[in-house]
């Protein structure tokens, strides 16, 4: 098979989906926690910051930090080997596009998390997005990446509502109970992944570094927004399904050019139904 991907890629990947998976089950669990007993939402290394309190804190940063690094190493492979044939067209090359940068964003805040298991602070959105406007053409270079999130986000929420993340989650009856919750989680990740977008694209258009934001700053934005409070629980619950979606991915996740063509997915047994159907 051509461009069949490395067997090291298999557990690279899936120890880059655990990672992402507590992160997201940390900042979910603590916007939840906001909805129902106040306070402000946490971004990710404030959330993350957190398990310094915590005995063997500084490992858990350590491991976190190293998975998301592994996250960005699978999702560059991915990306350039096309381990999800996503085609070489406009639409394809697109996907691939945002699977890098999403990858690459990842990777930044791994190694921030890193520095938390260091005892040093870590870089949020806004310093990152101040040492890409120092270079050449930077708030361009900000926008153009503001504007890949964007779409990065719509990517995420036509994924969870036309369900093509099954075509990659090996079929059992695990993932079959726990599929609308994993649809229900890309469609809050994507409402957050295309206001962080959102932010980013305007600190480029105006050159202030001090508008881009990440996850806290795209749920306190959403929060403060007309009947925001029931949007933002909405989200925060998305958040822990999206949690759910990526131990899902970290246990279940096929690579198709790596397992073969013959290994039933949640999409086959779609499939099937809709065939019973007709």
């Amino acid at each position: 098979m051509a461009n069949k991907a490395p067997a090291w890629v298999v557990p690279v990947m899936r120890a880059g989906y655990g990672a992402r998976g507590l992160v997201y089950l940390t900042v979910g669990a603590l916007a939840l926690w906001a909805v129902f007993w106040g306070g402000a939402a946490q971004g990710t290394q404030n959330a993350l910051a957190d398990l310094k309190q915590v005995t063997f804190g500084y490992v858990a940063l350590w491991l976190i930090g190293l998975g998301l690094i592994a996250y960005m190493v699978w999702r560059l492979i991915d990306a350039a080997m096309d381990l999800e044939d996503e085609g070489s067209d406009a639409k394809g090359i697109f996907a691939r596009l945002a699977q890098a940068v999403t990858g690459l964003i990842h990777g930044i805040l791994g190694l921030s998390i890193i520095r938390l298991g260091m005892g040093q602070g870590g870089s949020g959105a806004e310093n990152w997005t101040a040492k890409l406007m120092s270079l050449p053409y930077g708030p361009s270079l900000v926008a153009i990446v503001g504007a890949v999130v964007i779409g990065a986000g719509i990517y995420y929420v036509q994924k969870g509502l036309r369900g093509k993340y099954r075509e990659d989650i090996r079929i059992t009856p695990v993932t079959r109970k726990l599929d609308p919750l994993m649809k229900a989680g890309f469609v809050a990740e994507g409402v957050i992944v295309g206001t962080i977008g959102g932010f980013l694209l305007y600190a480029g258009l105006t050159s202030d570094p001090g508008e881009a934001g990440g996850v806290g700053q795209a749920l306190g934005y959403i929060r403060a927004l007309d009947y925001g409070a029931f949007l933002f629980a909405a989200l925060a619950l998305g958040l822990l399904c999206f949690a759910l979606e990526n131990m899902v991915e970290a246990v279940y996740r096929i690579l198709p050019r790596y397992a073969g063509p013959d290994v039933s997915t949640l999409a086959s047994r779609a499939k099937v139904k809709a065939k019973a159907h007709t």
